[in-house]
């Protein structure tokens, strides 16, 4: 995440210098410490938590097991770990829904922060987890967030409970308790109140935010911190949590550049699991908060388990399996090439993806100069085909080519560019489906790769070049190794005849052929 990025990169700097050190000296601990509080500082990182942490890291990676361990450096990346998984807020929290529907989640938080996005964004993941959730429009006073709300339901397809035009005019306590007898009637299983925020933490927003909660008794109060502001989260944190009360937090703008301190401090000094992670601006871009695995995002040692959750909801099972059986029979077709690509897209943004991998902050250039418009652009390319030209590609001629060309937009020689590189993909999986090794342009056979890669057969003891000169030097020099005597006659350990006896008379023939007797 790009919030994440500079802290990131400090922090598997300071861990790398510990590479290559058999046994870890005081010393070599201490400067190590030293260098992640200053990432941690530089991050905006509450000191309270940067000297619990840092103190918790030095303390362990002093222990006398951790220098015994074969490789101590793994160790202390292991503590960090662990380490930054607490301050995180340790097991992952999920929401809890009430035993009798229905369950009550309230948004509070500062103006800006993304309440109202972030409504629609939790509405839209809990009807993909089954149930059918209720937006309430309770915040009257900023201007035009009635409205904002119920673009933001249209768009994540959930009801919209606003019966107050907003703009400083309504009651917000009563649209929340008229919510709850409205989504009974109505048989919603959940209910989202949207509040108003502030600039500023001041008492009249606490008061009606305290006045909504004691109104509809949420089951859940999520506090929505914007992940940018810094050092000033924790005093906001703390200042809602004295006035309202918040029962978990969701943390937005992670994809911003900021430093990213917010979310290391707030589980810690406010004693609140962070529940919820807002990634982006679409509303697909939210997720489910997993202490551990931000943490491996942080020390660059990857996501892949989130990789695997986004890749099923992405791809279709049965579709899969049909894929695998084209490629066993080495039946793949440009139009199954354009349904992978339709489903890779919608896991959401590549370098997300590749972000997730391990060592990825290592291809940092490369994902930043990667462009994803490129899938569109093959995309067109492929659906300005017609059906027969995507099962058989070899039907693509000349007047075909620049046709799909000016359809999709692009040059002829980008299409031609795209049939190329299918054609070496189609001919590397027809080599394993028959279990061969497939070989890649430029660098021959994947080395290590199984299947029925032809061995390079030695060459027979008694074998003769076809060559007649070189067979009769061949045998004029094992002739002569025999005269010298046993010392000398070794012609057999570079390659040449041994044991066959005297020159034939086709030997003996091609000698004279070759000196022009």
């Amino acid at each position: 995440m790009a919030t994440f990025g500079t802290l990131s990169d400090r922090l598997t700097q300071a861990l790398a210098n510990l590479r290559g050190k058999g046994r870890l000296s005081a010393a070599d601990v201490d400067g190590t410490v030293r260098e992640i509080r200053r990432a941690l500082l530089d991050a905006d990182v509450n000191l309270e938590v940067v000297k619990r942490f840092t103190g918790t890291v030095r303390e362990r990676a002093l222990d006398a097991d951790v220098n015994k361990a074969l490789n101590p450096a793994q160790q202390v990346v292991q503590i960090v770990n662990e380490e930054l998984v607490g301050i995180l807020g340790g097991q992952q929290r999920r929401l809890e829904f009430a035993k009798q529907p229905p369950t009550v989640i309230m948004l509070a938080g500062l103006q800006g922060a993304g309440k109202t996005t972030l409504a629609g964004k939790l509405a839209l993941w809990l009807e993909n987890d089954g149930h059918t959730p209720l937006l309430v429009a309770c915040d009257l006073q900023r201007p035009n967030a009635v409205q904002q709300l119920q673009i933001v339901g249209e768009q994540a397809g959930a009801a919209v409970f606003a019966p107050e035009p907003g703009n400083g005019v309504g009651n917000p306590v009563r649209v929340a308790k008229d919510a709850i007898k409205y989504a009974r009637d109505k048989q919603h299983d959940v209910v989202i109140v949207d509040t108003a925020g502030r600039l500023g933490v001041d008492t009249d927003l606490m008061k009606q935010a305290a006045d909504i909660r004691r109104a509809v008794d949420p089951d859940e109060v999520l506090f929505v911190l914007d992940a940018m502001i810094g050092q000033d989260a924790v005093a906001t944190a703390k200042a809602f949590q004295e006035g309202v009360d918040f029962t978990g937090v969701v943390l937005t703008k992670l994809d911003g550049d900021a430093r990213g301190g917010a979310a290391l401090s707030v589980a810690g000094m406010t004693g609140r699991p962070i529940i919820f992670a807002s990634t982006g601006e679409k509303l697909s871009d939210f997720e489910p908060f997993h202490p551990d695995r931000m943490a491996s995002r942080i020390l660059d040692l990857g996501d892949i388990l989130t990789l695997i959750e986004q890749a099923q909801q992405a791809f279709d099972e049965d579709e899969a399996v049909e894929l695998a059986q084209k490629l066993a029979t080495a039946t793949f077709t440009l139009e199954d090439f354009l349904k992978q690509m339709q489903q890779l897209r919608n896991m959401g943004s590549l370098k997300k993806m590749i972000g997730m991998l391990p060592g990825a902050r290592g291809m940092r250039e490369q994902l930043e100069n990667f462009d994803e418009r490129e899938i569109v652009r093959t995309e067109a390319i492929i659906q300005s085909m017609t059906k027969g030209e995507r099962q058989n590609p070899k039907l693509l001629n000349g007047s075909r080519r620049l046709r799909i060309a000016r359809g999709s937009g692009m040059t002829v020689t980008d299409v031609n560019q795209l049939v190329s590189r299918f054609e070496q993909a189609a001919k590397m999986m027809k080599t394993v489906a028959r279990g061969g090794v497939p070989q890649v342009p430029g660098m021959g056979p994947i080395p290590g790769g199984g299947g029925r890669a032809r061995p390079q057969q030695k060459k027979k003891a008694g074998s003769r070049s076809g060559n007649p000169a070189k067979r009769a030097a061949e045998n004029a020099a094992l002739a002569e190794g025999r005269a010298a005597g046993p010392q000398t006659a070794g012609g057999a350990g570079f390659g040449l005849t041994g044991g066959r006896g005297a020159p034939s008379q086709d030997d003996l023939a091609a000698m004279q052929k070759l000196l022009g007797r």
